[in-house]
């Protein structure tokens, strides 16, 4: 599964799948997918989807909530380490997943892990699309993932009018849920929002960028290290990404905050193809 970026923050965002995959515990099974409701997709030496989530005592792709992933969260090994430090288990659908009007761009903030992390801007008139991953969460997974992001980031709901979003079967997902960086996106020196790089050569050419962030760190090695530690030097390094005009608001995406509390939409709610009783 690759490096877990919470205890190796360098290694950040991880091995991010690039195919239809399972993830069930420590493995990786491959999918492959087809016309139909994800459910119906092929797991590697499995049956359709639903079949091998049923065989595994796990919710189907039905009942399970849409949430695009960005940076780690789309890296097995993290997402993984994540649920089992919680005694959840770590079986999620993921797959690769196209949205337009969406950007990848650098958060204005420094992680818990002192990396510095992707994060979704909007971009509406970008010809571009963006190639993210979708993971389907079961209740209690979404809780989780909703303790590790909030309130650094608000799970925000994109329509699939205003952000159309495609798998690789075709199918045009109607909605999904995605966390928003409440602090922005950094800028490059064009003012444009800047482009995700390896994390150790992202975090030097910030500091190239800025004496006050040398004061700081010395090095990537010496960033994460010192900031992973210290709240301090978290929000030092934040106040000076502001104070230096490097930061992007999103209030596009922020616009479509969910309120934690309320019900999530499932796969069956978003999906065109999907019923609420689908099984194979």
């Amino acid at each position: 599964m690759g490096d877990v970026p919470a205890l190796d923050p360098l290694s950040y965002p991880g091995r991010v799948i690039g195919e239809p995959a399972l993830l069930s515990g420590a493995q990786v099974l491959e999918m492959t997918a087809s016309a139909g409701p994800m459910g119906r997709w092929r797991v590697q030496g499995a049956d359709f989807l639903d079949a091998a989530l049923e065989q595994l005592a796990q919710p189907p792709t039905g009942k399970r909530h849409p949430v695009i992933a960005i940076g780690s969260n789309a890296a097995p090994a993290q997402l993984h380490y994540k649920l089992t430090r919680l005694a959840l288990p770590s079986v999620v659908p993921m797959t690769p997943l196209t949205v337009s009007g969406l950007g990848i761009g650098v958060s204005a903030h420094v992680a818990l892990n002192g990396y510095v992390a992707n994060s979704p801007f909007a971009d509406p008139g970008s010809v571009a699309q963006a190639r993210v991953v979708l993971t389907l969460l079961d209740a209690e997974q979404l809780r989780a993932v909703d303790d590790t992001e909030l309130p650094r980031y608000r799970r925000v709901l994109l329509s699939g009018d205003e952000y159309p979003m495609v798998l690789p079967s075709g199918e045009r997902l109607e909605a999904a849920y995605l966390y928003a960086n409440a602090a922005g996106v950094l800028a490059g020196e064009d003012g444009t929002a800047l482009t995700p790089t390896a994390q150790p050569t992202l975090l030097a050419a910030l500091l190239e960028r800025s004496a006050r962030l040398r004061e700081l760190f010395d090095s990537p090695q010496d960033w994460v290290d010192k900031a992973r530690a210290d709240p301090g030097l978290r929000a030092a390094a934040k106040q000076i990404f502001i104070e230096s005009g490097w930061v992007v608001p999103q209030d596009a995406l922020l616009r479509n905050e969910c309120d934690p509390a309320t019900a999530a939409l499932t796969y069956n709610d978003v999906s065109p193809l999907a019923t609420s009783h689908e099984h194979p």
